[in-house]
């Protein structure tokens, strides 16, 4: 792919000191706690941490849609850096993470974000050391001596998903359904875009979205999710889970495939 540059996100900060995005009229985490809505939509809403301990195989996969500032990302890694340190002997020992930005931010944009949690600190600072230059395209990262994969893609999430080959077919294990809101970034939610989760999404793979939007439900259920509306995080009443069903055969890999951890 030609990495041609593309346009960095445009912030602002609001009065609680949240940065919003000019390109969307948006803010990038909740006003209340950015940290704990990322541990109730996100983490809790994929089962983790909890499902570490039970995930039968090395290498775990997330997608994402929305990096943003990286919070659902730091706040996983921190996480997985705990179970590791507690369950050395763990069947798990690595994470490869799968997120799509269509507007990059600049590192110093980064930094006074990540100021807010500073128990975040240390891995922050990690990510900021080789936060890539935007240009369009993958940037591989790896992080915590290769134990962290990340895969950085930057663009448009509907045009970059159909340029993946099929190596990462029925391989993501959880989707962090992430991005501004279906009102304000509605050209993100479509149906593509579900198809593409499914297709990617391992069987018994789960999605968490912080919308509980009736046609991104709908969206989901078609394109073969089982959905559930659940307590959403702080005033927002409600939010979506799902699972993608178990399937009797899986299909295999192909033999020709961009390399992945598992």
């Amino acid at each position: 792919m030609n990495q041609r540059p593309i346009q960095t996100a445009t912030l602002s900060w609001n009065e609680q000191g949240t940065p919003v995005s000019e390109q969307f009229g948006d803010i990038y985490f909740s006003n209340e706690d950015g940290l704990e809505e990322t541990h109730h939509v996100f983490l809790k809403g994929n089962g983790f941490p909890a499902r570490f301990a039970s995930h039968p195989q090395q290498s775990c996969i997330f997608a994402e849609t929305g990096f943003g500032t990286g919070l659902n990302f730091l706040t996983l890694w921190r996480d997985f850096a705990l179970f590791r340190q507690q369950s050395p002997n763990a069947t798990l020992r690595r994470l490869h993470y799968i997120s799509f930005e269509k507007y990059p931010l600049h590192v110093a944009d980064l930094a006074s974000a990540h100021a807010r949690w500073p128990e975040l600190a240390s891995f922050a600072e990690q990510l900021r050391a080789q936060w890539p230059l935007p240009l369009a395209g993958c940037h591989r990262i790896l992080l915590a001596d290769g134990a962290i994969t990340l895969d950085l893609w930057f663009g448009d999430v509907n045009t970059l998903l159909p340029t993946l080959d099929d190596s990462l077919n029925n391989q993501v294990d959880a989707w962090f359904l992430d991005g501004f809101a279906p009102a304000k970034n509605p050209d993100m939610w479509n149906e593509q875009l579900f198809n593409a989760m499914a297709r990617m999404t391992r069987p018994g793979g789960t999605f968490s979205t912080f919308t509980a939007a009736g046609f991104v439900r709908r969206g989901l259920q078609q394109a073969g999710f089982n959905v559930t509306k659940v307590k959403g995080f702080g005033q927002k009443r409600e939010m979506l889970t799902g699972t993608l069903p178990q399937q009797i055969h899986a299909p295999t890999a192909p033999w020709y495939h961009r390399p992945f951890f598992s």
